[in-house]
């Protein structure tokens, strides 16, 4: 009579860690690891900052509309946002490229816990989200960008916070979609959810668009960034938004991961 003997899962046969085998050691070699991407730090780092110097640099002294501020710190929250998107959700994609080759199934014989696994994820990509936010707001503070002292800090927090959205996001697309060129299939659609969020051209008020686009991931965290800029009164159909989207995207991202690793 032949033994059928079971594959071991993810937790079995293996002794458990403390803080599940998250440590600092790990982060530093998944910090060096998304560093040394080149395609990452260009279209994380380099092309918000040309998109702000294109289009924020010389409207610096055009302060119309902008409550405590001008045009140009506007257009600095926006690409920040923008950078800290594209930053976010390719920290979370990683797992794509991890997957495709190999090293989540090396992963599998540590001490590594699933929940480890993801917290080191989301960290590296809440870190290189904050990175974005901080180079772009550091081209503004030299080219003219205008705000009343603490809204620098204020909007910069809101916006790296809120794109925890899309940092679950990014895990989610990774275990979605099996290919190493994940970053390249999600580019054009986020550039779409910029656009439809209205953070590339303001909505206007009352328009069919500007109702479409409260239903899009973007819209929450792009109106409450620009708030304490523009003056506009917190409006609960933003933090609404932004809860709403958050749950869907982290709640498909464990819903794949657990499929994933029912496989191994």
């Amino acid at each position: 009579m032949t033994r059928v003997t079971e594959t071991p899962t993810y937790r079995e046969d293996r002794a458990v860690a403390p803080l599940g085998g998250f440590n600092t050691t790990l982060l530093r070699i998944e910090f060096r690891r998304l560093t040394r991407n080149r395609r990452t730090m260009i279209f994380t780092l380099i092309m918000p900052v040309v998109f702000y110097l294109v289009f924020g640099v010389g409207q610096g002294n055009d302060d119309h509309g902008i409550e405590h501020g001008n045009v140009a710190a506007y257009i600095m929250i926006s690409m920040a946002l923008y950078g800290a998107m594209l930053a976010t959700t390719s920290g979370g994609a990683m797992v794509s490229i991890e997957r495709a080759s190999g090293w989540s199934r090396q992963l599998r014989l540590t001490p590594l816990t699933p929940v480890a696994y993801i917290v080191v994820k989301l960290i590296m990509a809440m870190t290189l989200g904050l990175i974005s936010i901080l180079v772009v707001y550091l081209a503004g503070s030299f080219t003219g960008a205008q705000m009343d002292g603490s809204l620098w800090f204020t909007t910069a927090l809101i916006a790296w916070l809120g794109s925890a959205i899309f940092a679950a996001f990014g895990l989610f697309m990774g275990y979605l979609l099996p290919s190493e060129n994940v970053m390249q299939l999600l580019g054009p659609g986020l550039a779409l959810l910029a656009f439809g969020g209205g953070l590339f051209v303001p909505l206007q008020d009352g328009s069919v668009w500007a109702t479409v686009a409260q239903f899009t991931p973007m819209f929450g965290i792009n109106a409450l960034a620009h708030a304490p800029l523009t003056g506009n009164s917190l409006h609960w159909t933003w933090i609404a938004n932004i809860l709403v989207w958050f749950a869907i995207f982290a709640l498909g991202a464990i819903w794949r991961f657990q499929r994933d690793t029912e496989r191994v």
